[in-house]
């Protein structure tokens, strides 16, 4: 059945803390924007600046009523302008837009942006207030400096691949998980500038890498791998370092996910859950140590009592046990989840729900902006900025 979007306004009962704050992104695909569309969500207004054809995400898939899954999800409530920075007069707009700008984000490859006189240093050097935040691949140095940086690359070059998953078969994560975190990082670095700013007066240059993000998230691993001599192998839904830990089927078929982390919920578990108390007296069982060492007989134990038991039994006895559980899922079950919190939007005239912040605060609106048509507020942003100003030269 047709949602059709009514006049509905974006609520929220006051200002976001980015209100007055003028943000440039020169983005495409999905780490700057993320970035950007967080801000834009904390009340800055964000200009997108796209290339004549648009930011290839546009393009990504059909699914929101026609419109990019990945477009309709992080580029909400932005502007967007058109410009073809190899003609001199689209250049110079984009410069003088720049000069009243608080910040500039930029994901081109690397040196694109320098190569038009408008790379990071030469801004803030014009501006000493703008904080500028350059979003690349591998970083500024080094031998893959300039090699492509797509998320699934990204996840095989830094180890994700390598821990995630069952063994067989290599399977890349099923989110783009590098771009987000990069995006999250940036959006970190550009509230830390701001704050700087705000005392010093200065702006700042934030760099990040999707190849450092995905790095940083292999704290574990390395330090594993580099002082424990063991890198984690893939274990699937099991946890390398603690046991029991993972996915059990319940005699009806339901898959549950179980975590035990320290003695006290192992005890309850082995009373309550599997009712075999003496367990916990076991050699193999009397610590988290011992049971890694013996995974697969403490598998074996908790796996013969879950298939016996429907998951509702087994539900009131882990609830009852207090220990962590969860079902194992399907994306059409998400939708309906109990605590799948969710926000409106406007798509092509239809009314469109997406998840929500993950953070709760008192501006965060209910109902969002649409995303904007290409170049649709292009016209009315030329004018804008039409008044000719001094403008940074190339370096």
């Amino acid at each position: 059945m047709r949602d059709e979007m009514t006049n509905e306004t974006t609520a929220t009962s006051q200002a976001g803390p980015l209100e007055g704050l003028l943000v440039v992104a020169l983005e495409q695909a999905v780490a700057a924007p993320y970035c950007s569309s967080r801000l834009a969500d904390a009340g800055a207004r964000v200009i997108k600046i796209e290339r004549e054809e648009g930011d290839f995400a546009r393009g990504y898939d059909r699914a929101v009523y026609g419109e990019s899954s990945y477009w309709v999800w992080i580029n909400r409530g932005k502007e967007s302008i058109a410009l073809n920075l190899k003609e001199a007069a689209d250049l110079s707009l984009l410069r003088r837009i720049l000069e009243t700008a608080d910040v500039f984000i930029q994901n081109l490859a690397p040196g694109a942006t320098e190569r038009l006189g408008i790379g990071s240093d030469a801004l803030r050097a014009a501006y000493s207030k703008l904080i500028t935040c350059d979003i690349n691949g591998y970083g500024d140095s080094g031998e893959l400096m300039g090699l492509k940086a797509y998320d699934l690359l990204v996840q095989a070059e830094s180890g994700l691949v390598s821990v995630s998953g069952a063994p067989g078969e290599w399977g890349r994560i099923g989110v783009s998980i590098c771009d987000i975190t990069a995006g999250m990082n940036a959006l970190i670095g550009i509230q830390q500038a701001l704050l700087q700013r705000a005392r010093t007066g200065v702006g700042s240059a934030v760099k990040v890498s999707l190849f450092g993000s995905a790095a940083e998230l292999m704290a574990v691993p390395y330090l594993q791998a580099r002082y424990g001599n063991k890198a984690p192998e893939r274990v699937g839904l099991k946890h390398p370092s603690i046991a029991p830990y993972g996915g059990f089927t319940s005699a009806d078929g339901h898959d549950i996910v179980i975590s035990i982390q320290n003695e006290r919920e192992w005890s309850a578990f082995c009373r309550i859950v599997l009712k075999q108390a003496e367990l916990t007296q076991d050699p193999r069982c009397q610590n988290n140590a011992a049971r890694v060492a013996h995974r697969e007989y403490i598998d074996g134990v908790v796996s013969d009592v879950f298939r016996q038991l429907p998951a509702n039994v087994l539900i009131d006895r882990l609830t009852e046990a207090q220990t962590a559980y969860g079902k194992i899922n399907s994306v059409h079950e998400l939708i309906d989840h109990p605590q799948f919190m969710k926000v409106r939007m406007g798509v092509q005239g239809r009314r469109v729900e997406l998840p929500a912040l993950p953070w709760g605060v008192e501006w965060n609106p209910t109902v969002y902006p649409p995303a904007p048509a290409l170049d649709a507020h292009g016209e009315a942003i030329r004018e804008e900025f039409s008044a000719v100003h001094p403008s940074v030269t190339s370096t």
